[in-house]
């Protein structure tokens, strides 16, 4: 009698803390419990083995449940990038959607933002925006969000090609039939060529383009010297710096003001590779645009959402996706998605990037910081 009754006590413990657990097991617990008050001796070592069988099973069970029942909330990204990039990611982003939802039975829900990426980067600064992941670019954007303490000091080293997500070139835009027959970097200095331009203080292509200025000397074995001045004719030449790319570009297309424009080789094959009105060229010694991927740590540690995230960004660089971005008009950053796309780009004999002019802590510094080169260059033009 007391065995039963302990039994019995010890049966209803177990509906009580399992009751959230799987319905028909308990319902066969009840239904030994009920036995067992009519019966003893083996009834009552059938219950204690399918007891002990339950004690094994249930927390198990339970657990699956729980993890399926966790992964069918739906989980949001915010992205925030630069204009350019809203095409490819168009295409890019519901394949992701699509992979995580088979795999995980979870939906995830990606909002975006573009915008210019210096005027980006400033509203995550602010708070105005929380990214969960950027792609953004220029690192030097991203170092300003490690600066501000959203990203890891050591992002570069998180993801493949030191954080480098997609890749394009300078292009250099004239007039149809080229009537001022630009052919070099060298024939932006020439009197008589108008480039329109944004200001590198507010616009990315702008930093890329006067990067790509200083290069064509100093990647030649021209001194530091020389290259200030072939840069300060340059500059001499355009007739107002203008706030951003989209600007630049709407007065040479649109408002037909200048003989040459210099802009990504990836947003002129997405829409104005065809203009009749135009003329552009690839200059063999180029600049590596570099667009950088980075998590914005601070941010998704708030909204727990690292798995994903990282996950997300890791199918940015997979060869599906990479693939895409060929699409849109970027070179691809996988070597073997290089390699099979890279007959669709014109060959680059000589490719630098910002590690070959001293990296973007010193690019800072020596260019753009208050007072640096390019106050220098705007504030003592030549004669």
């Amino acid at each position: 009698m007391k065995r039963q009754k302990f039994l019995a006590r010890l049966s209803n413990s177990i509906i009580q803390a399992t009751k959230w657990s799987i319905a028909p097991f308990l319902q066969l617990v009840r239904f030994l419990r009920r036995s067992l008050n009519r019966s003893s001796g083996r009834s009552a070592q059938l219950f204690i083995g399918l007891f002990l069988l339950g004690v094994v099973l249930i927390p198990s069970l339970a657990a699956c449940s729980g993890i399926s029942a966790a992964n069918t909330s739906d989980v949001k990204i915010n992205l925030v990038s630069f204009s350019v990039t809203k095409a490819a990611h168009d295409a890019i982003i519901p394949k992701f959607v699509e992979k995580w939802k088979k795999e995980h039975n979870q939906n995830v829900i990606v909002e975006r933002s573009y915008g210019g990426s210096l005027a980006q980067t400033d509203e995550i600064i602010a708070g105005k925006q929380e990214a969960d992941v950027v792609h953004l670019a220029l690192p030097l954007d991203v170092f300003r969000l490690a600066d501000a303490g959203l990203v890891n000091q050591n992002w570069q080293d998180r993801f493949p090609r030191r954080g480098v997500l997609s890749q394009s070139v300078a292009t250099i835009v004239t007039r149809a039939g080229n009537p001022k027959k630009i052919k070099t970097w060298a024939d932006l200095a020439r009197d008589d060529v108008k480039l329109i331009s944004a200001d590198p203080q507010t616009s990315g292509i702008a930093i890329w383009q006067f990067l790509g200025l200083w290069g064509s000397v100093t990647q030649t074995g021209g001194e530091p010297e020389a290259a200030k001045e072939f840069v300060r004719k340059v500059y001499k030449q355009i007739p107002t710096l203008v706030k951003d790319a989209r600007t630049a570009s709407d007065l040479f297309f649109k408002e037909k003001q200048g003989d040459v424009l210099v802009t990504y080789e990836n947003e002129l094959i997405l829409v104005g590779a065809n203009r009749p009105d135009t003329d552009f060229f690839i200059p063999p010694l180029n600049i590596s645009i570099d667009n950088p991927v980075a998590v914005v740590g601070k941010n998704v540690d708030k909204h727990g959402n690292r798995k994903v995230v990282e996950a997300l960004v890791d199918f940015l660089y997979s060869p599906e996706a990479q693939e895409e971005f060929t699409k849109f008009g970027y070179r691809s950053v996988n070597p073997f998605v290089a390699t099979d796309t890279e007959s669709k780009f014109p060959p680059i004999d000589t490719l630098f990037n910002g590690q070959d002019l001293g990296g973007w802590p010193l690019i800072k510094k020596e260019f753009f910081d208050k007072g640096a080169i390019f106050d220098q260059i705007r504030a003592n033009p030549p004669a």
